[in-house]
């Protein structure tokens, strides 16, 4: 009789009924990272580099050097992470410099891990100093030292640790320290994408999302995603939306333009943050050279977000130049604001 209620009970909640319910016909949650290294598209060297370690490993029956990623936010520092751990057959445990507040924290990871596992750290340079020591012989010799006590009753047990993978990722590698960044092994910086590979990856995108676009829009769409392959994703999934509700749901050029006009992103992709960043620098400063922290307080930005997310690209394309003064604006940025060049200034 229990037994009957009970049963009765949880089929009314849905926990144990052997019927199909609608939650169990929900699609997973469509990620478009790819998961191989056949399917990275772009950073030809860096992709043949991580070939050739992961394959010789295989052969020794090691486990492969550690890595270190550098570059811009949105090249695929993370992707390529996954796709070690995908590749070497490891599981794979992510972290990130500023949540590795104090030392127990790193050590609880480390000694959880088994031998191939991969360990990712995202933004390795904001480490702190006590954690980061930990990792020094972690990574050299596959061990920590715990001391115990303090002044003569001090003493130092070594824990073994399982040979692991560290892979580390930072958009500012200079902020490294030196002993931290000569112990990894492979270290690739990545660069922006060119145009082509954009366009490769707007259509791989756009046939996971089952949405059409033809070539003109992914062109158009690639044209404008700052070199940036999460630029290029974060934007079609917005025109894409435009396209189904002003449009017939296919992706077409005039699609394009209209969407990211209204996402404030221009013909060169440069955004709203961008453009107040440059006349900023013209409107107040006469188009330079100025100290990163004039234009911050001016816009009341975070330094940070504008040397990690607004400068690169910027730099990449010319509109501004980091000289040992301050920055100045080009001339290719007054003509695209719609500026006189004033030649004097140049």
């Amino acid at each position: 009789m229990t037994d009957k209620v009970l049963t009765e009970s949880s089929e009314k909640q849905g926990i144990l009924t052997p019927d199909s319910l609608s939650v169990d016909n929900e699609p997973e949650l469509i990620s478009l990272r790819p998961k191989r290294l056949t399917e990275y598209i772009g950073q030809p060297e860096v992709v043949e580099t991580l070939k050739i370690a992961i394959q010789a490993a295989r052969k020794r029956k090691e486990v492969m050097d550690h890595v270190l990623f550098h570059g811009p936010p949105g090249l695929g520092k993370t992707t390529l992470a996954h796709i070690i751990a995908a590749e070497t057959e490891g599981e794979m445990t992510v972290t990130s410099g500023p949540a590795l507040e104090k030392g127990g924290d790193l050590v609880g990871i480390l000694t959880h891990l088994e031998t191939g596992d991969v360990l990712f750290i995202d933004e390795i340079h904001r480490t702190p100093k006590v954690v980061e020591e930990f990792l020094y012989p972690a990574m050299e010799d596959f061990s920590i030292d715990i001391v115990f006590d303090k002044g003569i009753h001090a003493r130092s047990h070594k824990i073994p640790l399982k040979q692991f993978i560290l892979v580390g990722a930072t958009t500012r590698v200079g902020l490294l320290t030196a002993p931290l960044r000569d112990r990894f092994g492979i270290f690739r910086s990545l660069d922006f994408y060119n145009e082509t590979d954009l366009l490769t990856i707007t259509k791989r995108s756009a046939y996971l999302l089952s949405v059409e676009i033809n070539n003109d829009a992914g062109q158009e769409l690639a044209r404008r995603s700052r070199g940036t392959p999460r630029v290029v994703n974060r934007l079609l999934k917005r025109v894409r939306d435009y396209a189904q509700v002003k449009g017939d749901g296919v992706i077409k050029p005039e699609t394009v333009h209209a969407a990211l006009d209204l996402e404030g992103v221009d013909e060169k992709g440069l955004t709203n943050l961008d453009r107040r960043y440059l006349k900023t620098i013209i409107d107040f400063y006469k188009g330079g050279p100025v100290g990163i922290e004039a234009i911050a307080a001016t816009l009341q930005e975070e330094t940070d977000t504008l040397v990690d997310v607004v400068e690169p690209y910027l730099l990449k394309i010319g509109m501004v130049l980091r000289t040992s003064s301050g920055r100045r604006v080009s001339p290719d940025a007054y003509r695209h604001l719609g500026y006189r060049v004033q030649e004097s200034l140049f």
